[in-house]
């Protein structure tokens, strides 16, 4: 089952497992750097079925931390064009954009130098906004409660960003809707306490999630790949549960998305998650068996009898893999190697299994 191949549009993808966003960190002036270069086309040579960028960013002041990547002007245009032309020049991999917005989690120290805890002023700290004006916790600074004005100019900072990743020869597009971040903040009652026409009700709620999501089905080309990541469960009492996930994904197959991906917890640094092998297909399961829409799979995902186990009982379409492609690089080839399977990998590497 995981060497079957995936079609959707005009992308097809060689097998179910693909390599999923990690933040790396390691951004020069938000600009992908050597680093980036090095660590994606290694990524890309791995036999895998589709290859997503880590989290980048419409603007600066959408950032997580001042290490990330920004996409939003033809100087970023370039460099991102550079390293997709690089990759390609050697894999014909199918290569995702995820595109996401910090919101209060942002202005944020990156993890190896203290992890979860904001940027003082020493440290270059930049305003950061909401929903509603709710520390992210007891230790962070209270955001700016977003206006009208600036919800549209974030509105267009998608559409902006979305575009130029487009020229820049991604294939899949994959709008960020978890993990803590801007869009997630909008949706969960626990972050958003308005009272105009982006909260309150659940409609309400996703309205500024799906206003991003239709603007963006405007301008991504329908033969390339359009995806959500969604968040499940806020796994807090009083938080997103699946039932508020149902309604959004629902919506998000209306409008022309083509998967989803569910995640969980992150609204807070703390929440109820218990997390351990396969611990988000549950919700993978409930979407398919709910909404015509394809889903994939993320969190812990390790083994071949787990991703078989996935597939072949339809609780997701694909499966994304991460740190396993960093511990042992070559697992993927070698389950297919195994398996009498052919991966795509360098000519020069075939003798050495």
């Amino acid at each position: 089952m995981i060497f079957n191949k995936l079609r959707i549009n005009n992308i097809t993808l060689n097998n179910r497992v693909v390599v999923g966003p990690m933040c790396q960190y390691s951004a020069e002036n938000s600009k992908p750097s050597k680093w980036h270069f090095n660590h994606l086309k290694k990524l890309s040579q791995l036999g895998a079925g589709a290859l997503i960028f880590e989290s980048t960013f419409p603007s600066q002041d959408a950032r997580i931390s001042k290490k990330d990547l920004v996409l939003s002007n033809n100087k970023d245009l370039k460099f991102f064009k550079d390293i997709v032309n690089d990759i390609k020049k050697l894999s014909k991999i199918p290569l995702g954009f995820q595109i996401s917005h910090a919101g209060k989690k942002g202005s944020s120290h990156i993890p190896w130098e203290k992890f979860n805890s904001p940027l003082s002023k020493k440290d270059g700290v930049w305003k950061t906004y909401a929903p509603s004006a709710i520390r992210r916790d007891r230790y962070w600074p209270i955001p700016f409660e977003l206006n009208l004005k600036k919800i549209n100019k974030i509105k267009k900072d998608f559409v902006n960003s979305a575009k130029l990743s487009n020229k820049s020869g991604f294939d899949i597009l994959e709008l960020h809707m978890a993990h803590g971040y801007l869009l997630h903040q909008f949706f969960s009652p626990i972050s958003n306490q308005r009272n105009d026409q982006y909260g309150g009700t659940l409609s309400k709620r996703a309205n500024l999630l799906l206003e991003i999501a239709s603007d963006l089905r405007k301008i991504w080309p329908k033969d390339k790949v359009l995806g959500a990541r969604v968040t499940a469960d806020d796994c807090l009492k009083n938080g997103i549960t699946i039932n508020d996930c149902l309604y959004l994904v629902n919506e998000l197959k209306n409008i022309g998305f083509d998967y989803v991906t569910p995640a969980s917890g992150g609204i807070i640094p703390f929440t109820k998650k218990k997390i351990r092998p396969c611990y988000q297909v549950k919700y993978c399961s409930v979407l398919k068996k709910k909404v015509n829409i394809k889903v994939y799979a993320n969190g812990m995902i390790r083994t071949e009898k787990e991703i078989n186990n996935i597939i072949s009982n339809k609780y997701a379409d694909f499966v994304a893999v991460s740190k396993p492609f960093i511990n042992d690089p070559y697992w993927l080839y070698k389950i297919g190697n195994n398996n009498k399977k052919s991966l795509q990998i360098d000519k020069q590497y075939h003798r050495c299994f």
